[in-house]
C-alpha cells in the first residue's frame, strides 16, 4: 500500500491532494459533531465558495448530510473515515513520524493526528477522540486511573462512553487544583470520565501549588494523607505537558525562580516537574499528589499534548524517559523530529 501512495503521489500529486482535502473536510465534520458552512470554512482557512463545492460533492457521494442548522457525518462517511485512516497516516507521513518518534524514545505506541491544535481547535478535539481510544485500548477492569487537567483533558473526558472494563475503574485527580477554570480542573475532568464511563471516582480538594510549610502540614490531615495514597496506587496515567515558563506563569511562580528556570533551559513541564531539553529535572513543585516514583512504577503512562509550540516541550518530558504512550498533532510531531534530529 505505501508503494502504490508513493507512486501516485508521482504520478497523479492531484488525485493525492483532492484526496487529503476532502479527508480533512470530512474529519472536521466527525469531530464538530454538527457544523457550518462558515464556522468550517474558518476552521479550515479557507473561503465559504471553494468549501461549498466540496461540501456538495461530498453530499451526492452521501457522506454528509446537510440540514438548516448545518452539516453532520452520515453513517457512510463515518465508516468511509474508519477505512481511510491507515491509508491516510501513510498519504500524510504520519506513520513515519510515528515511528521514527517510538524508536527514539522507546515508546510503546505513538498516536500523530493530522494538523496543528495551535491554528485549529478541532485539532485539540481530535487529540481528545485518539486519548479516549487509547485508554479504552489498554485498560482492564478494577484499575484506578489518575487524570490532570486542561483542555486536551477535557476532550478526552468528552469523548469517553461506557465499556465493561471502564465501569469497575476508578477514576481520580492526579494532583490538585490550579485555580483556573472549573471545568478543566483535574477533578472535575475524573468525575466526568466517571459519569461517562459509569466508572467509580474519588476527587482531591487541595490547591496544585503549595508552600513546602502548607505541603507538609496537609500531609499530615489523616483524610488527605488517605485520598493521596489511593491515587498513588493509579496503574495508569493519562497527563497533559506544558510549556515551562506557561505553566510557571499559570502556577504564579515568583520572578526568581521562573528567571532561574529560563537560564537553567527549562523547556517542558508535567506533575509539576520542569525539564530542560535533555529531561533532566530542574525544578519540582511541592504538590499533593502523584510523585515521579509513582508514575515510574504504573503500567501505563500516556502523554497527550500538541501545537507546534509545544513541541520542544514534549520532547524535554519525553527525553526524562517515563513515558510509555504519547498522542500528539502532526505540527508537534515535526517539531519534536526537528528538535531532536531523529
Amino acid at each position: 500500500m505505501r508503494e502504490f501512495l508513493e507512486i501516485q503521489k508521482q504520478l497523479l500529486p492531484d488525485v493525492t491532494e483532492t484526496m487529503r482535502k476532502r479527508y480533512t473536510i470530512l474529519h472536521h465534520i466527525l469531530v464538530s459533531g454538527l457544523v457550518g458552512r462558515r464556522t468550517l470554512a474558518a476552521e479550515l482557512n479557507t473561503t465559504e465558495r471553494i468549501l461549498r463545492a466540496e461540501v456538495e460533492f461530498l453530499k451526492q457521494q452521501g457522506l454528509i448530510e446537510v440540514e438548516s442548522s448545518g452539516m453532520r457525518i452520515s453513517e457512510a462517511g463515518r465508516q468511509l473515515l474508519e477505512r481511510l485512516e491507515p491509508m491516510v497516516k501513510d498519504l500524510f507521513g504520519l506513520t513515519d513520524l510515528e515511528e521514527r518518534i517510538r524508536r527514539h524514545f522507546r515508546l510503546k505506541q505513538v498516536v500523530v493526528v493530522p494538523g496543528d491544535s495551535d491554528s485549529s481547535p478541532l485539532i485539540k478535539k481530535e487529540l481528545g477522540r485518539a486519548g479516549a481510544a487509547v485508554l479504552r485500548k489498554i485498560v482492564t477492569s478494577d484499575e484506578v486511573v489518575a487524570v490532570t487537567g486542561g483542555s486536551t483533558m477535557a476532550e478526552v473526558a468528552h469523548h469517553l462512553s461506557a465499556s465493561s472494563a471502564l465501569k469497575g475503574c476508578w477514576f481520580v485527580p492526579a494532583r490538585g487544583g490550579l485555580g483556573e477554570s472549573v471545568d478543566l480542573q483535574a477533578n472535575t475532568i475524573a468525575s466526568n470520565m466517571a459519569k461517562k464511563t459509569g466508572a467509580r471516582y474519588r476527587l482531591l480538594h487541595v490547591p496544585d501549588h503549595l508552600g513546602e510549610e502548607a505541603y507538609q502540614t496537609l500531609m499530615q490531615e489523616g483524610s488527605i494523607a488517605e485520598i493521596v495514597q489511593f491515587i498513588r496506587q493509579a496503574n495508569i496515567v493519562i497527563h497533559g505537558i506544558g510549556e515551562a515558563m506557561v505553566m510557571a506563569r499559570r502556577r504564579k511562580v515568583d520572578q526568581e525562580l521562573t528567571s532561574a528556570l529560563r537560564e537553567d533551559g527549562a523547556l517542558g513541564e508535567a506533575f509539576g516537574y520542569y525539564f530542560d531539553r535533555t529531561g533532566r529535572i530542574l525544578h519540582k513543585m511541592p504538590m499533593v499528589g502523584l510523585r515521579l516514583e509513582d508514575i515510574q512504577a504504573m503500567d501505563w503512562v500516556v502523554g497527550i499534548a500538541g501545537g507546534r509550540s509545544k513541541g520542544e516541550a514534549i520532547a524535554a518530558v519525553l527525553n526524562n524517559g517515563h513515558e510509555d504512550v504519547l498522542i500528539t498533532d502532526e505540527a508537534a510531531a515535526e517539531e519534536i523530529v526537528r528538535s531532536c534530529g531523529i
